[in-house]
C-alpha cells in the first residue's frame, strides 16, 4: 500500500508531472491570487506619472534640439551631428551599464529597481537644464552640448531602464502589465502634450521669422538674448518635474518582490543573461523590427520642425502641428490598447504604417492643411509605435523563462539591451541624416536655405522614414509571437515553485 503523500508546506516544492486535481480550495486560491494580482487606478497613475519628465524631456530634445542648436547656439550642422549622435551613442552603452549594475543591486526597502530612479532625479535635472544653456563662448559651443547631451542621454538611461522594468514588478499578471503600460502611456504622452505645448509657447518668441523678410541675401541672424532666456526658462520648467514626479512615483508604487528570485544564490550572471537573450528568437524579432520602426519616428520627430521651418512656408504653424501629433497620440492610445486585447498585438502593428502615404503626401504637397491631417494620422501611428514594443516585451520575457529556469535580474537584462539597440539605431539614423544636411549646404541662422537642403530635408520626411516603417513591420511579421499565458497567475506560480 503506498504510503500517503507529504503534507505540503510553505516553500516547499510542488509534484511536477501531474496537475493537481481542481477543487473548491484552489479555485478559492486562484481567485485570491487574481485579486491579489490586480493594480488600484491610483498605483496605475502613480506608475505613469513616473515615466512623464523623461518623456517631455525626450519630446523637447526630438522636436526643438536641433533647431535650438542650428539656430540659436548657431553651431555647424556638421557638429549638430557630432551632438545627437554623440548623446544617442551614450544613452546607448548606458544601457548595458545599467542593466548590469542593477542586476547585481541587492534588495532595499523601498525595492530593487526604485533607488535606482530616485538616484538619479537630481543630476539628470541639473544636466537637461545645461543642454539649453547658451555659455558666453562660441569656439567650443560644440563641445559643450556634446558633453551635457551624453551626460543628459546617459542619466536618462539610468533612469528608465529600471523604471520600465518596474512593469514586471508590479504585478505577475500579463493581463495587468498590458493594462499598466497602456496608463503609462496615456499618462507620459499627456504629460509630453502639456510640456510640448508650455514648451512651444514660452520658445516661440525665440523664432519669429519676419525678421527675415526684409533680408535679401541668405546670412546669418542674430540671436537676440531674450531668444536664449526663453529656452533657459522652459529648461528650468521641465528639469524641475523629475523630482515632482519621482516624488509621486514612489508614493503611489510598490514594488513587489519577484518571486522568481531565489532564496539563495547569485542567479545568472549580466554577460550570461545577456548571451541567452540576445538569442532569444522571438526577442531577436522584435529588436530588429523595432531598430528600424523607432528609428523612422525619431527622424519624423527630428525633422518635422525644420521642414516646417526651412523646406515650406509652414514655419507659423509649427507649435499647431506639435501639438495635433501629441493630442492624437494621447487620444488614440487607449483606442490602440483596446485593439491589443481585441485583436491582438500582430495585427496591431499595422496601424504603424499609416504614416506611410501621409509622410510622402507632405513632401509632395507642404500645405497646411495636409499637414495638420499628417500630424494627426503621425500622431496615431506613433502612438501604437510606442505602446506596442513594451507591451510586448513582457510577452517575450515570459516566453524566455517558461524555456529557461533561471533566477533573478532578467527583466533588466531584457528592457537595458532592448533600448541599448533601438537608441543606436536612432543614433544612427540622425547622425548620418544631419551630416546629409552638411553635404547638402545648410548654414546655421540663414534665413533662407539652398534648394539642395529643401530636397534633402523633403527626403527626410518622406522617404526615408518609409522605407524603415515598411523594412520593420516585414521583419515583425515574419513568424509567430509570443502569446499572452492563458492561465497567467497559475502558470507562472507554478513556474516559480
Amino acid at each position: 500500500m503506498a504510503a500517503p503523500p507529504a503534507p505540503a508546506t510553505e516553500g516547499s516544492p510542488q509534484p511536477e508531472p501531474h496537475a493537481p486535481e481542481p477543487g473548491p480550495g484552489s479555485a478559492r486560491r486562484g481567485r485570491e491570487d487574481s485579486r491579489a494580482s490586480r493594480l488600484s487606478f491610483c498605483t496605475k497613475v502613480c506608475y505613469g506619472i513616473g515615466g512623464v519628465p523623461n518623456q517631455i524631456a525626450s519630446s523637447a530634445t526630438a522636436f526643438y534640439l536641433q533647431l535650438f542648436l542650428l539656430d540659436i547656439a548657431q553651431i555647424p550642422a556638421a557638429q549638430v551631428s557630432l551632438v545627437l549622435f554623440g548623446g544617442k551613442v551614450s544613452g546607448a552603452a548606458a544601457d548595458p551599464v545599467a542593466g548590469f549594475f542593477i542586476n547585481r543591486s541587492q534588495r532595499t526597502g523601498s525595492g530593487r529597481l526604485m533607488p535606482w530612479v530616485l538616484g538619479c532625479t537630481p543630476f539628470i535635472a541639473l544636466a537637461y537644464f545645461f543642454l539649453w544653456f547658451l555659455p558666453p563662448f562660441t569656439s567650443l559651443r560644440g563641445l559643450w552640448y556634446t558633453t551635457f547631451n551624453c551626460l543628459f542621454q546617459g542619466l536618462a538611461t539610468f533612469f528608465q531602464v529600471p523604471y520600465t522594468a518596474l512593469t514586471m514588478l508590479l504585478t505577475p499578471c500579463p493581463r495587468e502589465r498590458d493594462s499598466a503600460t497602456a496608463y503609462r502611456m496615456t499618462v507620459e504622452m499627456a504629460g509630453t502634450l502639456m510640456g510640448a505645448t508650455v514648451h512651444g509657447l514660452i520658445v516661440s518668441g525665440a523664432h519669429k521669422h519676419h525678421r527675415c523678410e526684409a533680408t535679401v541675401t541668405p546670412g546669418p541672424v542674430t540671436v537676440s538674448p531674450n531668444a536664449a532666456r526663453l529656452y533657459y526658462i522652459v529648461a528650468a520648467v521641465v528639469a524641475l518635474t523629475y523630482p515632482v514626479c519621482s516624488s509621486l512615483l514612489c508614493l503611489g508604487v510598490k514594488e513587489r518582490p519577484d518571486p522568481s528570485t531565489p532564496a539563495s544564490g547569485p542567479g545568472l550572471s549580466f554577460l550570461a543573461g545577456l548571451g541567452l537573450t540576445t538569442r532569444h528568437p522571438p526577442y531577436l524579432k522584435l529588436v530588429i523590427s523595432f531598430l528600424f520602426i523607432s528609428a523612422a519616428v525619431q527622424v519624423e520627430q527630428s525633422y518635422l520642425v525644420l521642414f516646417c521651418t526651412h523646406a515650406s512656408q509652414l514655419h507659423d504653424h509649427v507649435q499647431g502641428l506639435v501639438l495635433t501629433v501629441l493630442v492624437s497620440a494621447v487620444l488614440s492610445t487607449p483606442l490602440w490598447e483596446w485593439v491589443l486585447q481585441r485583436f491582438g498585438k500582430k495585427t496591431s502593428a499595422f496601424g504603424i504604417s499609416a504614416m506611410v502615404p501621409f509622410a510622402i503626401l507632405l513632401a509632395a504637397v507642404p500645405t497646411a492643411p495636409v499637414a495638420y491631417v499628417v500630424a494627426f494620422v503621425s500622431g496615431v501611428s506613433i502612438a501604437v509605435s510606442l505602446l506596442l514594443p513594451w507591451s510586448m516585451l513582457p510577452d517575450v520575457v515570459d516566453d524566455f523563462q517558461l524555456q529557461h529556469h533561471h533566477g533573478p535580474g532578467l527583466e533588466t537584462i531584457f528592457y537595458s539591451s532592448y533600448v541599448f539597440f533601438t537608441k543606436l539605431s536612432g543614433a544612427c539614423a540622425l547622425g548620418i541624416s544631419t551630416l546629409s544636411l552638411e553635404f547638402s549646404g545648410y548654414k546655421a541662422g540663414a534665413c533662407k536655405q539652398a534648394e539642395e537642403v529643401v530636397v534633402t530635408l523633403k527626403v527626410l520626411i518622406g522617404a526615408v522614414p518609409t522605407c524603415m516603417i515598411l523594412a520593420g513591420l516585414c521583419i515583425l511579421m515574419v513568424g509567430s509571437t509570443p502569446k499572452t499565458p492563458s492561465q497567467d497567475a497559475s502558470s507562472r506560480l507554478s513556474l516559480r515553485r
